[in-house]
């Protein structure tokens, strides 16, 4: 319920102290779970004092309890230790500060903890964090390559080295951060975050050496995973050794099963790189090689070829025949013209012999009355009636005779 105050009606310090408590009081007795990141067991005291840490956030709290409730579970809980306390928020008014009463401590185990990685794997699968689709490729020659690993740890190092044997011209952007413990996760987030938002980054390693179920646990955090899943830089997770699977190795765009096999996986070997370029370029060579051979013989198989070797040679073979049948055409035309020469001279021949003027240069006359009539018979004439007399040279007049 909010309080009335004003600039001129203030309330006292500790009256908003007062009703701080008051309302924490109505929050009762929860179980809430975190990281001890701090343990003080003071010899003769009977209270333990703890600090409980989200090992995804930057929040810790203070925890008190009796000697008793922590000796319950001291064997199995020290510093580090991920637990999960039943107790009642108090507010200490005269500092002003909250802590928490716990009655009640119980050690979160491994199998519970991979329980729980396995239902946040699924529910993280569901949203298409882990698909395929989603991942992007590497480059294939990183110019610089953002690396974040513990300070100067075997993981480091082992990245550094292999890539650099392999090719030595590369460079690193190195971001050291913890790797383990409640400071890790929202470190490893800023360093991710702060490789990915620079543009001459090419590839973002996250790297770190094997260790147990717990150690690895801030690489399978919620809040890291979609940090990752975020980033437009292709991300590779080397964490641990091969048996290790955080759920960083499902959401990057690579998982390397160790750091070393990171370095061979993001860096080609340019010793391989050259041998590979020496292979294609014989390879380059024995093909045009094979392609100038084949064609040469080819070229050679067609020179051999009569038509080539002696491309006149057809030409002649038919300029003969082409000469033959001209001859033979001129020599059949000169017998047909002959023969029909002869067969005109006979036929004019003929022709003159049977023609009229043949008959009338042999003596014979042709009459012709004055119409032009020829006269076949007597009768056909008048007395005294003029006729027309046509001989070989010429024609004359003649009278019929009574």
């Amino acid at each position: 319920m909010a309080v009335n105050s004003t600039p001129e009606t203030p309330l006292p310090v500790g009256e908003v102290s007062r009703l701080i408590g008051g309302w924490i009081d109505r929050l009762g007795a929860v179980w809430v779970e975190g990281q001890i990141t701090q343990l003080n067991r003071r010899p003769g005291a009977g209270v333990v004092f703890l600090t409980l840490r989200d090992p995804s956030y930057d929040i810790s709290v203070s925890v008190t309890c009796f000697r008793q409730v922590y000796d319950d579970v001291a064997d199995v809980v020290s510093e580090g230790a991920r637990v999960v306390v039943l107790a009642k928020p108090e507010w200490y008014a005269p500092r002003g500060q909250l802590s928490l009463r716990a009655t009640e401590i119980r050690p979160v185990g491994v199998g519970e903890l991979l329980a729980r990685l396995e239902q946040l794997k699924k529910s993280l699968a569901a949203e298409g964090l882990f698909a395929a689709e989603r991942k992007k490729p590497l480059p294939f020659l990183p110019q610089l390559i953002g690396l974040v690993c513990g300070r100067a740890s075997a993981a480091e190092r082992d990245v550094l080295e292999n890539a650099r044997h392999r090719w030595p011209a590369v460079r690193f952007e190195v971001r050291n951060v913890p790797v383990q413990g409640v400071h890790a996760v929202p470190q490893v987030v800023r360093a991710v975050k702060e490789l990915d938002a620079l543009d001459d980054v090419d590839v973002i390693v996250v790297a770190r050496g094997g260790g147990s179920v717990e150690d690895l646990l801030p690489f399978s955090d919620e809040q890291l995973v979609r940090a990752v899943a975020a980033c437009r830089t292709p991300v590779v997770s080397a964490i641990g050794h091969e048996p290790d699977t955080p759920l960083l190795d499902y959401v990057a765009d690579l998982r390397a099963s160790t750091p070393t096999d990171a370095a061979k996986k993001v860096v080609p070997d340019v010793g391989e790189e050259y041998e590979r370029v020496r292979a294609l370029r014989d390879r380059a060579r024995r093909c045009v090689e094979s392609f100038l051979q084949r064609e040469e013989r080819g070229l050679a198989h067609a020179l051999a070829r009569p038509s080539i070797e002696d491309p006149h040679r057809m030409i002649d073979e038919r300029a003969d025949h082409v000469a033959s049948l001209a001859d033979r055409a001129r020599r059949t035309l000169g017998h047909l013209l002959d023969r029909a020469d002869s067969e005109l001279t006979h036929t004019h021949a003929r022709v003159v012999a049977l023609s009229p003027a043949a008959t009338l240069r042999r003596g014979y006359a042709v009459l012709q009355k004055a119409d032009g009539h020829v006269v076949r018979s007597p009768d056909e004439v008048a007395a005294e009636e003029t006729l027309r007399a046509r001989v070989a040279e010429g024609e004359f007049v003649v009278r019929v005779d009574a």
